[in-house]
């Protein structure tokens, strides 16, 4: 099954006038591991971004972050995902669209259903469905500075 999402981008014509610039379903659908695909909606590579100037770099996004700037993307989570344990150099938002799913960290594990808001703060984690259903997953990713803990900088890795 293609994920399939559609991203509506406005804009405003020469006059200042409020438009739509792009509807369509994302062209750009990659999967990084066995069982998890995704999409980047939008992105800039700026922060605060530019409204006069920014381009759709959307297709061009190959990390998980965009340095100096801000990553939308959807992602999906089958049952039994491959794991892969990161870190990123970001603060991030993760909205659970539908589905459920658990992100372990060092230690925890906490359980996320449809509606639950997560910010992750450059912490370490993974995300695994142990579930029978796809987990859809919003994603707002800002480019940040990583925390420094009993004098070491916990880097981003994964």
């Amino acid at each position: 099954m293609t994920l399939e999402v559609r991203r509506v981008v406005t804009g405003h014509d020469k006059n200042g006038k409020a438009i739509v610039e792009i509807d369509e379903i994302a062209k750009n659908v990659i999967t990084r591991r066995p069982g998890a695909d995704s999409t980047v909606v939008w992105a800039t590579n700026s922060y605060p971004p530019d409204m006069d100037t920014d381009q759709d770099i959307s297709a061009s996004v190959t990390s998980t972050t965009v340095p100096n700037g801000v990553v939308c993307r959807i992602s999906r989570f089958g049952p039994g995902v491959a794991p892969r344990v990161h870190r990123t150099a970001s603060i991030d938002y993760a909205i659970v669209l539908s589905g459920e799913i658990d992100m372990e960290m060092d230690d925890e594990v906490i359980h996320l259903k449809a509606g639950d808001v997560l910010v992750q703060r450059g912490t370490i984690h993974n995300w695994v469905n142990n579930g029978t259903e796809p987990c859809m997953i919003a994603f707002i990713l800002i480019d940040s500075k990583m925390p420094i803990r009993n004098g070491v900088r916990l880097d981003p890795h994964g």
